[in-house]
């Protein structure tokens, strides 16, 4: 009986494996976040950027954790950015109401998709910021986590051995955090991307949205999440940094920032599945592996929506 346990226990995890190394192909950036300090801030509003009530013109820009694959119907072209209806961009417009609205977000984008196109295994997305004009006056901006690179470490950090954590003895190692350069080299692609924002858009409101939390604080989950426990505490912490470095940017560059950390602790995908607003390897809700699910895209509508208020 205890050997045929086993075995059951081993080709779970080997499934769990093999759906997170799949995941990898199209999800964002993955383990977030360790819950930090709220650290929200309400953008600036130059003259002219009313919006709501049938004024104004929003647009939306982001990756997979913006476009929300597969928590709803499919909206929009290319079909290969796998925009949902409920996605958090949609939730703010139905209470906005501007008189315009512009979801181009795309699954797997970087923030050269933003100034270039993106090629999706379904169509072609232009580039982003063609969206962005004169009239908008107010522009949500959540991309980053594909340039860091955290996509690669779904297959690269998972185990069998819930004793062994491979990325942290690969990537921080000889005073040399090779993830934290990643993060760092991506701070001045955010800058630029404010800065070509305020340049095309002069009147609007920009907000830089953060990521939610994903991994608890602790040693996670293995089986469900086969991540070793230094590697939990890396991911977290370097996810941590991220979302700081994000933060920073935005205050740099007259943006605001939606701190979604904060209102998802307690909703890590560890939780149980009436609780998560992130989901694991195996969703129990409709949505991507480690992608907010629909609870999650309406708790991300709400931190956007109260630097609003």
């Amino acid at each position: 009986m205890g050997n045929g346990a086993d075995s059951r226990r081993g080709r779970r995890l080997g499934l769990l494996l093999i759906v997170l190394v799949a995941a990898a192909g199209s999800v964002v950036a993955v383990f977030y976040l360790r819950p930090q300090q709220d650290s929200s801030a309400a953008p600036p509003a130059p003259p002219g950027s009313d919006i709501g009530g049938g004024t104004g013109r929003y647009v939306a820009l982001g990756d997979s954790y913006t476009a929300s694959p597969r928590t709803g119907a499919p909206v929009g072209d290319p079909p290969g950015c796998d925009r949902s209806d409920n996605n958090y961009p949609r939730l703010i417009a139905a209470e906005l109401r501007p008189a315009e609205f512009a979801d181009v977000s795309c699954s797997g984008a970087t923030t050269a998709n933003l100034t270039g196109p993106h090629q999706t295994n379904n169509g072609t997305n232009p580039p982003q910021l063609d969206a962005v004009n004169a009239d908008t006056t107010l522009v949500t901006l959540g991309i980053g986590g594909n340039d860091v690179g955290f996509i690669g470490l779904a297959r690269d950090c998972a185990t069998n051995d819930r004793n062994v954590s491979p990325c942290r003895a690969r990537l921080d190692t000889g005073g040399r955090d090779q993830l934290a350069e990643r993060i760092d080299a991506t701070a001045p692609k955010i800058a630029d991307v404010l800065d070509r924002i305020r340049g095309k858009a002069p009147k609007a409101r920009v907000i830089v949205v953060g990521y939610p939390t994903a991994l608890p604080a602790g040693t996670g989950c293995w089986p469900f999440l086969p991540l070793g426990p230094d590697d939990v505490a890396y991911l977290r912490e370097s996810a941590a940094r991220f979302n700081r470095t994000l933060a920073a940017q935005a205050k740099s560059h007259q943006a605001g920032f939606a701190d979604t950390t904060k209102p998802s602790k307690g909703h890590d995908m560890c939780t149980k599945a009436s609780t998560k607003w992130v989901e694991d390897l195996v969703p129990s809700a409709p949505a991507l592996s480690l992608h907010p699910n629909a609870k999650g895209e309406r708790a991300m509508a709400d931190a956007v929506l109260e630097l609003l208020s």
